[in-house]
């Protein structure tokens, strides 16, 4: 025999363990029409995004996209900027500005990216959940606010996968380009399996997570709320519940006219409800800081009507902060707000400048090609004849990148140590547009260079249209000069 908890253990599941299904009422107020205008403004951005084109011939990116992530050609293009393989310093740069702006704006702004901007909010509570309100007229927890048929259940269940397509598609737009998703969409199936399988799946991933998963990402899925304990701290803006000006609650709104006044003897909480009535993710805000709030404000609208109508002042629920709560007022003085300035609010910002600054040094100096070279594995030198003269041969692989959208052609030279000689590789090195092209080559050397075994030269790289680059090279030999200490084996003719 299983026991039941003597309290609800999460918003969404009842005591026996089945799932509590949340259809929250629709509070109108100033912050839902200020959301409604962002989320808006969010979807028109992510389906116009990938039709965008980067529009500056001066910086060398007119006509590109302006985001595009081509993993089969492994290139990013963000801003009209091209990134490679090769630029893993730039992406982690990049990965870690992104995780120290999260910690700061976090810290400020509480959980604000949660119900003002997350995809799973915008999509969720401004698309999917409007549509089901059209079709099965549900508010509240209480269920559906008339019987809904079962053609209002399957009009709303096609409709909801009708609709999951065309963002779904726009998500796969982002990864192949909106003309090759064009030309798919044209074709059978047949002619591009691949793709229609990835669309096919994300579709369904999709419809999956806003018809049936709902809320349950937020609570389950996303760690963003398990974080929080450790990304906000006592002043971070956070929705919360003005608990000395609402307790004691005055009862239900059944038992007290709407008109009344709040006695002075009870707080200005009158306990209708209408805060847990209308949460999407179903928490009561009066029990505190909780891991399942998004700060979506929808509380805050319901308790400002309510306020309204027993006529006591707005703000009972309200942005604010731990620290600022602890703070003693007055009904109807001026709320006190959070500070910002602490030492995280402080730090994060020099080191986002530390971060930013390094990320821009390092991307003005990767410049039209990407020059690598390696040693070859095996022998560190041979004995090459050349007529009557022996040298001293360093086996290298040169590696060069095309980041430019025109076949290149690349010479090189050792110009500082004219001694030496570049072999066996074409010189000039020809590399397609956007193409990376490996080649082994030799670096020969008189003996008499390597008085140390070793010799570092640069060798110099150009393509005759403004790039250059410089590598050092460490060439090794023998330690005497002389390669009077080597057999026949170690010789090579060319």
């Amino acid at each position: 025999m299983t026991l039941a908890p003597p309290e609800q253990v999460l918003s969404t599941l009842r005591n026996d363990g089945s799932r509590r299904w949340i259809t929250p009422r629709v509070s109108r107020g100033r912050y839902l029409r200020r959301r409604a205008i962002v989320a808006y403004v969010l979807m028109a951005v992510f389906f116009l995004l990938p039709f965008l084109r980067a529009r500056a011939p001066f910086l060398g990116i007119a006509g590109k996209p302006l985001f595009l992530l081509d993993i089969a050609a492994r290139k990013f293009t963000l801003f009209g900027f091209v990134f490679l393989p090769t630029d893993t310093f730039l992406l982690a740069l990049g990965m870690l500005f992104a995780f120290v702006s999260i910690f700061l704006f976090t810290a400020i702004f509480g959980r604000l990216w949660c119900g003002w901007a997350c995809p799973q909010t915008v999509y969720l509570e401004f698309l999917y959940r409007p549509l089901q309100r059209l079709f099965e007229g549900t508010f509240g927890r209480g269920g559906p606010a008339r019987k809904t048929g079962i053609g209002r259940k399957v009009g709303y269940f096609f409709t909801a996968l009708l609709i999951t397509a065309i963002p779904a598609h726009t998500f796969l737009a982002y990864f192949v380009g909106v003309e090759n998703l064009s030309r798919w969409m044209r074709q059978p199936p047949s002619e591009h399996a691949t793709a229609f399988l990835v669309m096919a799946i994300t579709t369904a991933l999709m419809f999956f997570n806003f018809y049936w998963f709902r809320e349950q990402t937020c609570l389950i899925a996303c760690p963003y709320g398990r974080f929080q304990s450790g990304l906000l701290d006592r002043q971070s803006l956070i929705v919360t519940y003005d608990i000395k000006r609402g307790e004691p609650r005055r009862g239900t709104v059944t038992h007290l006219p709407i008109s009344a006044d709040v006695s002075e003897a009870h707080g200005d909480c009158i306990d209708c409800r209408l805060c847990v009535a209308t949460c999407p993710t179903g928490i009561d805000i009066r029990d505190g800081l909780q891991m399942e709030c998004v700060n979506c404000t929808q509380c805050i609208d319901a308790c400002d009507a309510v306020m309204d109508k027993v006529s006591r002042p707005r703000g009972l629920i309200r942005y604010s902060s731990q620290a600022a709560m602890e703070l003693a007022h007055a009904p109807g003085e001026k709320l006190k707000t959070p500070g910002k300035l602490r030492f995280r609010t402080f730090f994060y910002p020099i080191l986002l400048l530390v971060l930013g600054a390094a990320w821009i040094a390092v991307f003005l100096s990767m410049g039209s090609a990407n020059v690598t070279i390696l040693r070859s594995a095996g022998t560190p030198y041979t004995i090459v004849t050349r007529g009557n003269a022996a040298l001293i041969g360093n086996p290298l692989k040169l590696k060069i990148t095309n980041r430019t959208d025109e076949t290149q052609s690349y010479a090189f030279d050792l110009a500082d140590f004219p001694q030496a000689a570049i072999q066996e590789i074409d010189n000039p090195l020809t590399v397609a547009a956007g193409a990376s092209v490996t080649e082994s080559f030799l670096i020969e050397a008189p003996p008499a260079a390597f008085t140390t075994g070793k010799r570092e030269v640069w060798m110099h790289i150009t393509d005759g249209h403004g790039f250059s680059a410089k590598r050092l090279v460490k060439l090794l030999g023998p330690m005497s000069g002389s390669t009077g200490e080597f057999t026949t084996d170690n010789r090579s003719q060319p």
